[in-house]
């Protein structure tokens, strides 16, 4: 919190000027009431006064005072607000698993009519982009706000082979912004050694871009960077990453060029992609629930800071407490503190 008239504080040391005046007052009142034992023994007679009651009027009018002197002072916040301006990346896994039939009439054709849902639906100050994966990633649709080019882009995927979600991730960040931030060298293909990677500083904890990721896979990773690196870079640059997982952790067969393959979903790892960077998993059994999921998936998700001052609030408040000082020092003791 910061303060546009900072001189104002200095107003604060009035208070503790008023907590040794009342201190003072207080003593001053018991040596009065010693010397004239009559009046005490007379109080004695009608009961216990009011004890620390007393001192509460006092309490919350100072409090008030010192909050009316803040209000003053003109306070300004970093509010993270939800925004329904930002980014939101559609990254899809391509691989070959993804013509597998376990989801009507296919995974892809499932994923294409949920991704197309989400699309029509987006207020059009979003902008939307396409990144889709295989043995590599590669941006099908920067975003945009022209919702023809998202959707041709949507219908323009098609299916290759392995499955790289760490590319698809990082891939991600590059759509979204100009400077993507150094890339992870290690891989399962790489056999050398890995050089170290320059680390970029990340934001502070809670802090988001205003774009997300949402990354649909039916797969293990088995090529490109590893995921969990891959997603500590989205992690540094603020950017959640929602995943989608499709398909059975316990595996599907699948026939491909004469052979039959068993995929298996790696929910473990699209979990801890969620996890690392304040995002959310997701598991679809069905077209249904690939509607529904990217339904939910709205940009109310997507946050911005914005400077907010709160001297209206802190006003409000100071105010609220004198009224309530005043109140029950007439109620009371039929005066003001």
């Amino acid at each position: 919190m910061s303060f546009l008239w900072f001189d104002m504080l200095w107003a604060l040391l009035l208070v503790p000027v008023l907590i040794l005046a009342y201190v003072l007052a207080q003593r001053r009142r018991r040596k009065y009431a010693l010397r004239y034992a009559s009046l005490s023994l007379v109080r004695e007679a009608l009961g216990r006064g009011p004890g620390i009651r007393r001192h509460i009027p006092p309490a919350l009018f100072l409090i008030g005072m010192a909050t009316m002197i803040l209000a003053m002072a003109r306070p300004v916040a970093t509010v993270m607000l939800p925004s329904q301006q930002g980014t939101v990346i559609l990254t899809v896994d391509v691989s070959g698993s993804m013509r597998a039939e376990d989801l009507k009439p296919n995974r892809i054709e499932a994923a294409r009519s949920a991704a197309r849902a989400f699309v029509e639906k987006q207020p059009k100050n979003v902008r939307i982009g396409v990144v889709s994966f295989s043995n590599n990633a590669s941006i099908v649709q920067a975003p945009t706000s022209d919702r023809e080019a998202v959707l041709a882009a949507i219908n323009r995927l098609t299916l290759q082979r392995a499955t790289a979600v760490g590319s698809g991730i990082l891939t991600s960040l590059d759509a979204i912004f100009e400077d993507p931030g150094p890339r992870p060298t290690p891989s399962r293909d790489s056999l050398a050694a890995p050089e170290p990677t320059p680390v970029r500083t990340p934001v502070p904890r809670g802090t988001y871009a205003p774009a997300i990721v949402v990354l649909l896979s039916d797969g293990q990773s088995n090529t490109g960077p590893l995921p969990l690196q891959a997603s500590k870079q989205a992690s540094n640059r603020g950017v959640r990453v929602y995943t989608v997982g499709v398909g059975n952790p316990d595996g599907t067969v699948l026939r491909f060029d004469g052979r039959s393959i068993r995929v298996r979903l790696d929910e473990e790892t699209l979990k801890r992609i969620a996890e690392e960077t304040d995002g959310e998993y997701f598991k679809a059994d069905s077209e249904t629930d690939l509607r529904q999921i990217y339904e939910k998936l709205s940009t109310e998700f997507v946050f911005r800071g914005e400077q907010t001052e709160l001297t209206a609030g802190f006003t409000g408040f100071a105010t609220l407490l004198l009224l309530i000082a005043g109140t029950l020092s007439l109620m009371w003791f039929s005066r003001l503190p």
